[in-house]
């Protein structure tokens, strides 16, 4: 009698396990039954958000679905990302950011209220773009060497898209991390302030993303001095990398990747990947992102979970030997 009610209970056990399995499946197979969602941590404008729009359109047309871009900026894309780590992991709400996912949690600390790691499962990074350091076209410096050697003796300053951005870092790295110098951080609210204020001499030097002040340097109201990418590119023939210049510790993009919660299906991650890549491949998404400057990444999620990994470890050194602040 009681071993018949033991395998009533396992039987149903089974058949419920088989049903779950079953509805769990179906669910995979039905994504994108609605629209998705994809939370961008910064403000309209950016890189990230950019990269959200164009790519956003791109799934949206691959999926049949609607796409909705929602900007929820906040403490350094911190309060976008706390909110999407929070978020039901089903897919249908994802996480757009920059550099900045990996640099918070060390910039932060535990004030950066997520964890990379054990909040978020990686899809792809999308788009890369390295950073420039620049000087206004009265200061008398031609070369990066240059200006090592003016700092020693004037009073400088750099403007920067914001504490703990990527370019801050960069510079921060170079200016107090190797040289030694004190040459004060300036801090502005995004990259196109950041930029006009070394165009307009505001500050003697910028620091941003290369294509903030591509259009000044055109203008010859800027030098562009060095490059932090691991190869010159075509906009900037002559601007030399850092590594060139005897800095092969320099090598830094600010990154803009897809993310969802952790606990996101695997096959919903491996479908949103591959779509994604499949987006990087469109002619319109090229000629777009080489009009913004944009270099695009795309790979598999193991790919960008390595990826993902070494940034972190990256910018935790950055962080540690700049003693950068989020202030």
């Amino acid at each position: 009698m009681l071993m018949r009610h033991f395998f009533r209970i396992l039987i149903a056990m089974v058949c419920f396990g088989a049903m779950a399995s079953t509805s769990f499946a179906q669910n995979v197979i039905d994504y994108p039954n609605r629209p998705i969602r994809i939370i961008v941590a910064f403000p309209p404008g950016g890189s990230p958000d950019f990269t959200a729009r164009v790519i956003g359109q791109q799934i949206g047309a691959i999926l049949k679905t609607s796409v909705v871009v929602e900007n929820k900026p906040g403490s350094g894309g911190n309060l976008g990302t706390q909110h999407v780590a929070s978020s039901k992991p089903d897919g249908y709400t994802l996480l757009v950011n920059s550099s900045a996912f990996t640099v918070n949690p060390s910039l932060y600390g535990a004030k950066a209220g997520y964890s990379p790691e054990k909040d978020f499962a990686n899809i792809v990074v999308v788009s890369k773009q390295a950073n420039v350091v620049s000087v206004n076209e009265k200061i008398p410096v031609k070369s990066l060497k240059d200006l090592k050697t003016f700092s020693i003796t004037e009073k400088l300053a750099f403007s920067t898209p914001g504490s703990g951005t990527t370019p801050h870092l960069t510079c921060a790295n170079i200016f107090h991390g190797i040289w030694k110098q004190d040459i004060i951080h300036i801090p502005y609210k995004g990259a196109g302030p950041a930029s006009l204020a070394v165009a307009s001499g505001e500050t003697p030097i910028g620091c941003t993303a290369a294509f903030g002040v591509l259009q000044f340097a055109k203008q010859g109201k800027v030098r562009i001095l060095a490059i932090s990418s691991d190869k010159r590119i075509p906009q900037l023939p002559d601007v030399p990398t850092f590594i060139e210049l005897g800095y092969p510790q320099i090598n830094d993009y600010t990154l803009s990747g897809f993310y969802a919660p952790k606990g996101t299906p695997p096959e919903i991650l491996e479908k949103l990947n591959q779509v994604i890549n499949q987006a990087l491949e469109v002619q319109e998404v090229k000629d777009k992102f080489d009009t913004a400057g944009l270099i695009s990444v795309g790979g598999t999620i193991a790919q960008t979970n390595q990826m993902i990994s070494s940034e972190l470890k990256h910018w935790e050194h950055v962080v540690k030997i700049t003693r950068a602040t989020a202030d």
